[in-house]
């Protein structure tokens, strides 16, 4: 067994108004795939694999919401760095009915 597994855990609150709704998973699922570390995310006591769109659409989380991201491997302070910084930020440009940002 491997001595010099590396953990990082971190919690951090949607930001994003329409919650981790689909586009928001897609990037979540995109940045999470740039890292070769394993990458888990806790929500209302269910955890989803962070390389799993549909397991992240699961958490039905809401803006608000806590997560705790925990991410195991080589690269894992970085990836929950980079994941947190996401999850965290306000949606820049709100998007109309027809999806496309205004």
């Amino acid at each position: 067994m491997s001595h010099d597994l590396h953990v990082a855990c971190r919690q951090v609150g949607v930001g994003n108004v329409l919650g981790l709704h689909l586009r928001a998973a897609d990037q979540f699922v995109c940045l999470a795939d740039q890292f070769q570390a394993e990458v888990g995310v806790w929500c209302n006591g269910i955890v989803a694999n962070g390389k799993s769109i549909l397991e992240l659409l699961t958490l039905a989380a809401e803006c608000g919401t806590t997560l705790a991201l925990e991410a195991r491997g080589c690269d894992a302070e970085d990836a929950v760095a980079a994941l947190a910084k996401l999850i965290s930020a306000q949606s820049h440009q709100p998007e109309d009915r027809n999806g496309e940002a205004s």
